[in-house]
């Protein structure tokens, strides 16, 4: 009896335990979570356009940054402005260096921000003093570029600054600046806080109109200086129409343009001993429906004449290196996915990121952002892409390009590590 009894107790056990494996056992695999495929990150095939360096000169110092890329097409035209902060190319030391009358653009920034005009107006009326007369009379008489005034002469803000881009009035300068701070040596101050919260931290000034050698930035500071400039509604207009009279029918000689037959558009140009020629401009690039546009410096050129040399020849490496770039072309793989069960798929770009830009540098590695998943339809958003361009942050979603299907209930079955294990990492 005792032994009948142990024997059903035993077979009671055995059964209960094949009873709660079956119980456990169908709904975990039958029922339960399957496995995440295993994503693998690849490089697709080169899609970009070979890089094309832009020429730049070995004397002194060069940089040129991207401004905007403008592009014409059916949905209108659309801008698209890059981090100045971040050059397309230096060239040259990456020391600061003595830069002229760069230093009035500094000067007209620096008022604007301190006294702004309205867009379309021309500012306060600012009577000049005698101060700003004895100013002009001693920058003629030692040869630096002036404008003429008079002591009571009244001029708006707006002719100032004229005189002092359009014209490089050294006595202009020293005049808008006293106006704008009280005096020079306030302006220098408020100048350099102000270079200090543009991140042109590479680049200070002792004087208003770059007449002093200690007035000195790097090359890479004063390209983005040219989109600042650039991109001010005053500036740019001033630029774009310059005056021909001034107060009391007062002429100006037009110093900043220069070679407006290559695409650049010149902010400052100047020299000094100290300095040698030094050259602040924009550039355009286009094909009729694209635009590209970028900033750039020159500081230490030896002559004109080189100025002249190496603006043609890097004009001519950006109408090589400037085009429609097909940074992110539909189809390209970023990652291959596989199934415990054995199907495959990609992860494709689905629509095309194409910029019109200067691919001065081969593209640094993409950043590959992917989701976690065990089955997915063909065509389903699987994760992200994102790379850094000439400057410019692209990214597109990635698809996939073959379904992933549930392996059904055979697999599952005979699979049951593999399905127990996903039940409980979930």
């Amino acid at each position: 009896m005792s032994s009948f009894r142990l024997g059903r107790l035993v077979g009671i056990l055995v059964g209960t335990v094949v009873i709660l494996g079956v119980g456990i056992y169908g709904p975990a695999t039958l029922l339960g979570p399957l496995p995440a495929v295993t994503a693998t990150t690849v490089t697709p095939g080169d899609s970009a356009a070979a890089p094309t360096p832009p020429t730049l000169s070995s004397d002194g110092a060069s940089a040129i940054a991207v401004l905007a890329a403008t592009t014409s097409g059916a949905s209108g035209t659309t801008s698209t402005a890059a981090d100045t902060s971040a050059p397309i190319a230096v060239a040259g030391t990456t020391e600061a260096l003595p830069m002229a009358s760069i230093a009035k653009v500094v000067t007209a920034l620096v008022v604007l921000d301190a006294k702004p005009i309205v867009a379309g107006e021309s500012g306060p009326i600012v009577t000049l003093t005698t101060a700003d007369f004895q100013s002009y009379l001693d920058y003629d008489k030692s040869g630096a570029r002036s404008v003429t005034v008079f002591a009571n002469e009244q001029w708006t803000e707006l002719e100032l600054l004229q005189a002092l881009l359009l014209g490089s009035s050294n006595n202009h300068a020293d005049s808008v600046a006293r106006w704008a701070f009280g005096s020079v040596d306030a302006y220098v101050v408020a100048a350099n806080a102000w270079l200090t919260d543009q991140g042109l931290t590479d680049t200070a000034v002792v004087d208003a109109n770059g007449l002093h050698d200690a007035s000195a930035g790097t090359a890479t500071d004063l390209a983005q200086l040219a989109g600042l400039a650039a991109t001010d509604p005053v500036v740019s207009a001033m630029l774009a129409s310059p005056a021909s009279a001034l107060a009391n029918r007062r002429g100006v000689l037009n110093t900043t343009s220069y070679l407006p037959e290559e695409g650049i558009t010149g902010i400052s140009r100047s020299y000094t001993d100290a300095a040698g020629v030094c050259f602040l401009f924009t550039a355009e690039v286009s094909d009729g429906a694209s635009s590209f546009t970028f900033s750039g410096a020159y500081l230490g050129e030896p002559t004109y004449d080189a100025l002249t040399a190496d603006l043609i020849a890097l004009m001519g490496s950006a109408r090589a290196g400037v085009g429609a770039l097909p940074v992110l072309a539909a189809g390209d793989a970023y990652a291959t996915f596989e199934s415990a069960w054995g199907d495959e798929a990609s992860a494709v770009v689905g629509v095309s990121r194409t910029r019109y830009a200067w691919q001065a540098a081969t593209p640094e590695a993409a950043i590959v952002t992917l989701k976690d998943f065990a089955t997915a339809r063909s065509g389903a958003n699987v994760g992200q892409v994102r790379l850094t361009v000439a400057g410019e942050d692209l990214s597109a979603a990635l698809k996939l390009s073959e379904g992933i299907a549930d392996p059904g209930p055979g697999w599952r079955l005979l699979h049951p590590i593999v399905m127990i294990t996903a039940l409980l990492e979930q």
